[in-house]
């Protein structure tokens, strides 16, 4: 196969839907001879959570790589190409690369009774390729829970909780308590493990299950201070310090100058990304994204309002994040998302109505006519409301390519 033809027949995986556990992975594992745990796997950082997950990610990454060590990078979603999910020193998987391994996974895997899923796939893909370029370390993202991730496969080095929050309920619970017993499912024997602070009955299952796995769990008390980071907003000093400890409970050879470095340097798009001088994209997808989203803007700009363009999946708390993000919008203009799951925009106007009737609405067809829209207006515009739609605005304002296909 070539890149398009792999991941094409990728993204028709999506078609066995989710399926938490873990013995496809591990048969990916094992019969494509991937170290996981013994003297030839990388060290790995395993990072869960329902906010900031990614930002920690890059942090994470930034630093190991300005310590000079040979790092790689999984997260997910993507935002324009699917490469972005998988890096090694900072650049992507070539669509060479791709098409390769996922062509020697169709072929090993196309007669199993239970097809592997869209996710397993590709963390089986990145694990495999991490190990063949020689990756002395590996920052690996949870794609939604923890216990039963595809993810959970490897043995790491230290374990990272992100603050929990409620989201993906169909799949990981619907209570918090639930959820924070997913999530925690990374912790291991022996591994030692940091958390940002957490709600009372996440810090309760937390230390329930740290103590049945006999873990070190520990938690930031405060933000790092007196450091520049490079990402906009006072919650990515808390992830900030969550980075820092993590590196330092693992042991790693990073120096407070490459820590330095690394928090200055990092980038990580489609959070709080300034595009050309008016545009600021942001993939908040769920209240406590938007609730963060919201208090960064007025760290920012003050009192000043922005056009907010918002287009939400119909599966996500819409009235929730509608909520979060009125207060700093002046006016909105509604867009569909390019997916299937996408609310309309007169389902989101509607919950806007209800919630704030006298601000002004603006239905619009779709996101480039928003973008021009917004463009004849003075103020700054915030594109918000899914990563999806964060793909679109990047791509479409820098004259990218149009997204591959992705899944949140």
């Amino acid at each position: 196969m070539n890149y398009g033809e792999a991941v094409d027949w990728l993204y028709a995986s999506q078609l066995h839907g989710i399926k938490l556990g873990l013995e496809n992975i591990q048969r990916l594992v094992e019969t494509l001879k991937i170290d996981v745990a013994g003297p030839r796997a990388p060290k790995f950082l395993h990072i869960a959570g329902t906010n900031g997950k990614g930002s920690v990610c890059a942090m994470l990454d930034a630093c190991c790589r300005a310590a000079g060590l040979r790092t790689g990078l999984f997260t997910s979603p993507h935002l324009i190409t699917f490469r972005e999910r998988i890096r090694l020193d900072g650049e992507m998987i070539s669509e060479a690369e791709v098409a390769e391994g996922l062509t020697k996974i169709r072929t090993l895997a196309e007669n199993w009774d239970h097809e592997p899923t869209f996710f397993e796939i590709t963390t089986a893909l990145a694990l495999a390729w991490f190990q063949a370029k020689g990756a002395e370390i590996v920052v690996l993202e949870t794609g939604m829970g923890g216990r039963l991730d595809a993810t959970n496969v490897v043995s790491p080095v230290a374990c990272v909780l992100t603050p929990i929050d409620l989201d993906h309920q169909q799949w990981l619970g619907e209570s918090l308590g639930a959820i924070a017993r997913e999530k925690a499912g990374i912790l291991k024997q022996g591994v030692p493990a940091v958390s940002a602070p957490q709600a009372d009955e996440v810090g309760a299952v937390f230390a329930e299950v740290a103590t049945e796995k006999q873990v070190a769990l520990e938690y930031i008390p405060t933000p790092l201070a007196g450091y520049e980071v490079a990402l906009a907003g006072s919650h990515q000093m808390w992830n900030a310090a969550l980075a820092v400890r993590a590196l330092s409970l693992a042991g790693l050879p990073v120096s407070e100058e490459a820590i330095v470095r690394g928090l200055r340097e990092v980038s990580w798009p489609g959070r709080f990304q300034h595009v050309q001088s008016r545009f600021i994209i942001d993939g908040a997808h769920n209240p406590a994204a938007a609730r963060r989203l919201a208090t960064t803007w007025r760290e920012v700009f003050g009192d000043k309002r922005a056009s907010l363009i918002l287009g939400v999946l119909r599966d996500k708390d819409v009235n929730g994040i509608c909520e979060a993000l009125l207060p700093i919008a002046g006016r909105i203009l509604t867009v569909p998302v390019n997916n299937p799951r996408s609310a309309t925009s007169m389902e989101v106007a509607r919950a806007i109505g209800k919630i704030a009737p006298r601000l002004e609405c603006i239905v619009v067809r779709d996101l480039p006519a928003a973008i021009r829209i917004a463009q004849s207006m003075e103020r700054k515009t915030l594109i918000t409301g899914s990563l999806f739609l964060a793909g679109e605005a990047l791509a479409f304002l820098e004259a990218q390519p149009a997204p591959e296909q992705s899944s949140q």
